[in-house]
């Protein structure tokens, strides 16, 4: 078999693997919140300390890769990823959870910065359109299929089974990459951009800690303001870096182009929307409506399968017909998704979301192949690494964002109403900790009917509420997309990059 096709399965398998433990996550929630006695706090910390690392660290792994070789550090970034994978399975408290979580994010920093530019690099022409179709069928189905996958696990085995599941992938990815993909990196004489590289990862770190933290620490603390403060003085000292550097780890020049601008909206979006609400759906479906982490997992299978067969066909015709128009299209879908399954009633079943399922899993499919088109389409193949890099970085800043900032909304609509209608606290129950109290089911577990009538009505018009904001996200970013996405801002790649 020609060697472009082992570099095709072996990033569809790595980015399988690294999206999958985004959503694969979710379902175990309540098991590891039960098992570790987190609070709400610390389960948001399960995905963001994850997606935080994750995304300071893409662009700085894109470039590293495009100077000391893209495999590897594809290679690096598996290794580190699989190691951390053990930490999290052997972890005993909320902190070490995290921590580990946090080490993931490193290793899948390393590995999803040099996904598309390993494709890149080794298919041109029409193969580079199949390839990425492929590419985004894998992306869809690996975040959507994780909810079905983590229940099987969690209930088969235990919340511990899977991070152990990483283990054995992760080491036959390694051995069949160092066997069957070719090395590549950019020109001879680049150089690593350090100033570029602290400015950048801090200053993103700073940001994306202080819009997770400030809802529970308070917008006004010192530590959040600190934190933002400190992200916007990094943020204009990494421009002024860059400007004056000979090797920039960022073009700047890139976002110059307005189809870049468009598919690092689109990338942005489509994390904030829909990517994020699989954290709320499942605390829904789980929690609210009494299902199995199992249960729950087969209640995502529309997303999964609409995801998994429209990526193929967008894959194919995307750059025949028009990148912007299934860009657009695709996140409309999502939008359109995700307010169909507004309107939730107390004594609804999850069929109530079916209908918002199928079209947000249709717009997933049409979205992500072209978006990885449109990510490195723009670039000369020899910067695919720092490309790929930052249109990455805006889809993990869009999953941390979009926690964060939907949690904030959340928190305070569940805690208002829950007040309003309970009329009172359960014994020992503080109002900072209502959030925690209904998300995890704690109204059924004392068996009061009315709380539990209340904690189900407080949830249910949060939900609703952040259905609605993810929804108009979608719609905003389908716009920007569409009228951004230029065709002739498109690089030609006639023939796959040369190994260097």
């Amino acid at each position: 078999m020609d060697r472009k096709w082992w570099t095709l399965i072996v990033v569809s398998v790595a980015t399988f693997m690294l999206l999958l433990d985004i959503t694969i996550v979710n379902v175990a929630l309540p098991d590891i919140e039960r098992s570790l006695d987190s609070s709400f706090s610390d389960l948001q910390w399960v995905i963001d300390a994850y997606a935080l690392t994750l995304a300071a660290l893409l662009l700085t792994g894109g470039s590293l890769a495009d100077i000391m070789g893209r495999r590897r550090i594809f290679v690096t970034g598996i290794a580190i990823f699989t190691v951390a994978s053990l930490l999290c399975a052997l972890s005993g408290t909320p902190l070490m959870l995290n921590l580990a979580r946090g080490l993931q994010g490193i290793g899948g920093a390393f590995m999803f910065s040099t996904a598309l530019a390993l494709l890149a690099s080794a298919y041109g022409g029409r193969d580079r359109g199949t390839a990425f179709g492929v590419w985004g069928a894998v992306t869809g189905a690996s975040v959507a299929v994780g909810p079905l996958v983590g229940g099987v696990l969690t209930d088969g085995i235990g919340w511990e089974a899977i991070f152990l599941v990483n283990l054995p992938i992760g080491v036959a990815t390694i051995v069949l990459t160092l066997a069957q993909v070719e090395e590549s990196h950019a020109p001879s004489g680049a150089r690593v951009d350090w100033p570029g590289l602290v400015t950048f990862s801090a200053g993103l770190f700073a940001l994306i800690f202080g819009l997770i933290r400030g809802n529970p620490e308070g917008w006004g603390s010192p530590l959040i303001v600190g934190c933002l403060a400190a992200a916007v003085v990094l943020g204009v000292l990494f421009v002024l870096v860059e400007r004056r550097s000979e090797h920039p780890m960022l073009d700047l020049s890139l976002f110059a182009k307005p189809a870049f601008d468009g598919a690092s909206v689109a990338a942005f979006v489509l994390s904030a929307s829909m990517f994020s609400m699989f954290l709320y759906l499942t605390l829904y479906i789980q929690n609210i409506l009494g299902y199995s982490p199992l249960e729950s997992g087969l209640r995502f299978l529309p997303v999964t399968l609409l995801s998994f067969f429209v990526a193929p066909i967008s894959g194919k015709f995307a750059e025949r017909l028009g990148i912007r128009w299934f860009l657009g299209a695709g996140l409309a879908f999502v939008g359109a998704g995700l307010l169909l399954m507004r309107g939730l009633e107390v004594g609804d079943d999850w069929t109530a979301l079916l209908a918002g399922f199928l079209l947000a899993g249709g717009g997933i499919g049409l979205v992500n192949p072209a978006l990885a088109t449109a990510a490195v389409g723009v670039v000369e193949p020899q910067r695919a690494g720092m490309a790929s890099g930052i249109n990455s970085t805006f889809r993990q800043v869009g999953i941390a964002t979009g926690i964060a900032g939907l949690g904030a909304i959340f928190q305070h609509l569940v805690a208002k109403s829950f007040v309003a209608g309970a009329g009172h606290l359960p014994p020992g129950v503080r109002p900072g900790a209502v959030a925690d109290f209904v998300s995890f089911g704690g109204a059924r577990r004392v068996g009061d009917p009315a709380l539990a009538r209340a904690a189900e009505q407080a949830f249910v018009d949060g939900l609703n509420d952040i259905l609605l904001y993810a929804g108009l996200l979608a719609f905003a970013g389908a716009l920007l997309a569409a009228v951004l996405t230029r065709p002739r801002d498109f690089v030609a790649h006639a023939a796959p990059a040369a190994a260097m």
